[in-house]
């Protein structure tokens, strides 16, 4: 079957994407290599979402992914590895299990988190190193635990870690914090929780799991913090390699594109965190979504 939109990425901006696809009567496959949802699915609480006063990121991602499929999306798990264009309005989206081909293509593969680098972190990631606190921190139940990271996600996670952590234990590189007042202010007054800011993460202390961690601070020298779980928070990175035979990348990985989401292959449009832009949001993904998907429809309709 030849879809008359492949989405790749089931995060806000893939299925938002895909919702205006099918609103504008297209044939629409969502394509995605984890599980719906992307990264808004694991913050704890969502509260800058117009209309929406508070709602979890899991409940608004279950909300967009019931929408679309109700209104007959096609959705499968499946890791993207190329696309190719064979024609004027057609695309083949090859992947780990198949090959589908659409008339035009929505990347909105989003980001994947940032890792420190160092010796042992890999195999350590379930271990006690973890990058979902909504998912893990009741493993660590009256425990005290570490969390690196100083914007918005950082302190989500550590104000849900305080909930049920004996303490957690807030490390930054820089000398403040980059997340809204809110949120600072929620942490500032949660007695359990302690930040030591200029510090960096040089060393794992482990044996099958995570048993501690050294620390190093701006005059050299060093310490160690015992715990049993690190949350780590400083970050995405795109990850769009598979995609460059058919959009330009910038020196980061990003695809470049402007407001439009069109990149420089006419049927190809992106759209989320992965493309060029200032602000990574919500409501900003799901405005690309939108845009993108119009774009495409409009594209398709001149076909």
């Amino acid at each position: 079957m030849k879809y008359d939109v492949i989405v790749i990425g089931a995060g806000a901006a893939g299925m938002t994407a895909a919702l205006y696809a099918l609103r504008n009567g297209k044939t629409v496959l969502v394509l995605e290599r984890e599980s719906f949802g992307g990264q808004i699915s694991n913050s704890p609480r969502v509260e800058n979402f117009p209309s929406i006063k508070q709602i979890s990121g899991s409940e608004f991602s279950d909300n967009l992914f019931n929408q679309i499929i109700d209104l007959g999306a096609e959705f499968e798990l499946e890791t993207v590895e190329n696309i190719e264009k064979v024609g004027e309005g057609d695309f083949l989206v090859k992947t780990d299990y198949a090959t589908h081909e659409g008339r035009s293509v929505v990347i909105a593969a989003g980001v994947k988190h940032r890792h420190f680098g160092l010796p042992r972190e890999e195999e350590l990631i379930g271990k006690g190193i973890s990058f979902c606190a909504l998912c893990d921190g009741a493993f660590y139940a009256g425990e005290e635990v570490v969390l690196v990271g100083d914007a918005n996600t950082a302190l989500q996670y550590a104000l849900l870690l305080s909930n049920s952590c004996k303490k957690v234990k807030v490390m930054t590189l820089f000398d403040k914090f980059f997340a809204d007042g809110a949120l600072v202010k929620a942490l500032r007054e949660r007695e359990n929780i302690e930040v030591t800011h200029e510090v960096s993460l040089v060393e794992f202390i482990a044996d099958d799991e995570l048993k501690g961690l050294v620390f190093k601070r701006k005059d050299g020298s060093t310490f160690n913090v015992e715990t049993r779980a690190l949350f780590v928070a400083i970050g995405q990175v795109p990850d769009n390699k598979v995609f460059a035979n058919v959009v330009d990348l910038d020196k980061f990985g990003y695809i470049i594109a402007d407001e439009t989401c069109s990149t420089k292959t006419p049927g190809i449009y992106v759209a989320g965190d992965c493309r060029t832009k200032k602000v990574r949001q919500l409501t900003t993904a799901c405005n690309d979504g939108a845009i993108a998907a119009t774009n495409a429809s409009i594209y398709i309709d001149t076909l």
